[in-house]
């Protein structure tokens, strides 16, 4: 159906993401023109916002560890607890708001469809997905400086440096 109305969004979208695919139709239907047009256009816009726009990033190595330790963390202190009680609320896998990572995968395990240890792992694994395709996003931004941290050695103080910097350039202002 996608092919039909719009050949290039159903090259560029894989069919098995269903929700792309289906918001694709739904803005043909809407609209009566193709989202693979708009979202061209849209691209082709010039912000009418002076700013400046920084994405900051690791080496994977230590991005996935950040990771990791994270979930710990969030185990620590209460994540089962806090799904335990929504899922006491009535909160159920069909719900939007229980698919977010984390809640899903321990929503699973309460429910005793895996063990806690294999959904600490799923858990690690999808939010390192996530933070891959997030990069993957911000490649295809436009306007984007990117902060690499072990240039500033690992040091946020340097990064923020860096950035009062450019803003002071840009904008002529003091701090």
């Amino acid at each position: 159906m996608l092919e039909e109305i719009d050949p290039a969004s159903a090259e560029a979208i894989h069919e098995n993401n269903i929700k792309r695919v289906i918001r694709a139709i739904e803005f043909y239907r809407q609209t009566g023109g193709p989202i693979s047009l708009h979202n061209q256009t849209e691209r082709e816009k010039e912000s009418p916002y002076n700013f400046l726009y920084y994405v900051l990033t690791t080496e994977r190595a230590e991005l996935y560890a950040r990771i990791d330790r994270r979930v710990d963390q969030m185990l620590e202190e209460g994540l089962v607890d806090e799904v335990r009680a929504l899922k006491a609320s009535g909160c159920h896998q069909g719900m939007v708001s229980m698919q977010g990572l984390g809640y899903k995968e321990i929503l699973r395990f309460l429910d005793g469809e895996i063990s806690l240890e294999e959904a600490i792992y799923i858990l690690k694994r999808d939010t390192r997905h996530f933070a891959k395709r997030q990069l993957t996003w911000f490649k295809r931004e436009r306007d984007v400086t990117w902060l690499n941290l072990p240039d500033y050695n690992n040091d946020r103080t340097k990064v923020l440096e860096k950035i009062l910097s450019d803003v002071k350039n840009k904008f002529e202002m003091e701090f």
